[in-house]
């Protein structure tokens, strides 16, 4: 991250100001904290799109229990990077968002709309004195009846939609490989092989005890691969 010169410090000390060259500190704080991450990555194939992430692994620790991949509906997922805590609260309320829109049009939420439910929470707390950014990032993967989906939300609320994107601490490297790699209309198990590559490049000690991948396409619902499916992917 860029130094930050002694007269800027001045506007390091709330979010709702911007130093002179335009910029938001706490955001940029917030960004970096995603980068510390371990690697979260999507990869959309023909049918779907593929989530993947890498277990945090600590002594004694129940690996179950730092989930970072989220199931928003029975279309849409999402894998998260950064403060899991805050990744935590903003999946409870866009899993809320879903449930409302089902009871209220009685169809499921679109990929889209659930994303900018997420980054409209996300980019107010960048506004107000007294708040801070949240220091996650997600990539919010789906289908219906627009197509298929990924979708990157940052700290900032800002949303890209990619074919293939990586965040976390192993981005730039995976990225590589995905511009590398990545071919339009792939198949699903060709983007499962591909995340698992991209994992096991990127994060030391990647393998079927701490790789999570979620798969979500047309016809089916979310489904997370088992401990008996990563055996088979990593033999």
């Amino acid at each position: 991250m860029p130094e930050i010169m002694p007269e800027y410090m001045g506007y390091d000390r709330t979010i709702a100001v911007f130093s002179p060259d335009g910029r938001l500190f706490q955001v940029e704080y917030a960004k970096e904290a995603v980068k510390r991450g371990s690697t979260c990555l999507g990869i959309s194939f023909k049918d779907g799109v593929v989530l993947a992430t890498v277990k945090p692994t600590i002594d004694l620790m129940v690996p179950a229990s730092a989930e970072k991949i989220f199931e928003l509906d029975s279309h849409i997922g999402a894998v998260t990077a950064g403060l899991l805590a805050d990744a935590r609260v903003i999946v409870t309320q866009a899993r809320i968002r879903a449930q409302i829109n089902k009871i209220t049009y009685d169809e499921p939420i679109d990929t889209w709309n659930i994303a900018h439910v997420i980054g409209d929470r996300m980019q107010i707390s960048t506004l107000y004195a007294g708040l801070r950014p949240y220091g996650v990032s997600f990539l919010i993967g789906g289908h219906d009846k627009t197509g298929v989906h990924l979708v990157e939300c940052d700290p900032s609320g800002m949303l890209y939609e990619w074919q293939a994107y990586a965040i976390g601490r192993g981005a730039i490297m995976a990225n590589k490989i995905f511009k590398q790699k990545w071919k339009p209309g792939m198949s699903e198990k060709d983007a499962v092989d591909l995340a698992v590559d991209a994992l096991t490049k990127t994060e030391k000690g990647a393998g079927k005890d701490t790789i999570d991948i979620v798969v979500v396409k047309k016809g089916s619902k979310f489904k997370k691969f088992t401990r008996e499916d990563l055996d088979k992917l990593l033999k």
